[in-house]
């Protein structure tokens, strides 16, 4: 009896620690597929990172987030304005993204909250701008946002 009801308690551990590894967890996209899906898409030069508070949970502590200070280069797809910083959760486990602060260039696809900002998680689409492929990149311009209605199987 105390045999059957340790393994019970090993399994039910061994499939929490699964739900738990995977709570931040997303299958690639195709890029057209990003695209279509997020409200921002921009080419962007990641110039500063620092972590900052935005704001307290329902417990009263402080939701902390990393900002990372852009330069944008180009828009694709957005509002009418120009973002100088993307923010993200701080660390992957809750889909935080970590991009490289030495002036490297992005692209990097986002959702807009409603004060304005833009926000970054591990499921965007984020690439080192050198890795694009021409093809990718000539897309970006037209190409994908008039496949937006057209769904992207693979």
């Amino acid at each position: 009896m105390v045999n059957s009801c340790f393994v019970t308690l090993v399994i039910l551990f061994l499939w929490g620690v699964e739900e738990i590894a995977e709570a931040c967890s997303c299958s690639p996209s195709h890029p057209q597929q990003a695209f279509c899906k997020s409200d921002v898409v921009i080419r962007a030069k990641v110039v500063g990172r620092q972590e900052v508070e935005v704001g307290n949970n329902i417990y009263g502590n402080p939701i902390r987030q990393v900002k990372y200070d852009i330069k944008q280069i180009k828009m694709f797809k957005g509002p009418n304005q120009e973002f100088d910083a993307v923010y993200t959760a701080p660390i992957s486990a809750v889909c935080g993204v970590t991009l490289e602060t030495n002036g490297k260039e992005y692209l990097i696809t986002g959702k807009v909250s409603t004060n304005g900002t833009m926000h970054i998680k591990l499921c965007s689409f984020i690439e080192p701008w050198e890795n694009m492929s021409d093809i990718q990149k000539r897309s970006l311009i037209h190409r994908y946002e008039m496949g937006c209605k057209c769904k992207v199987e693979h």
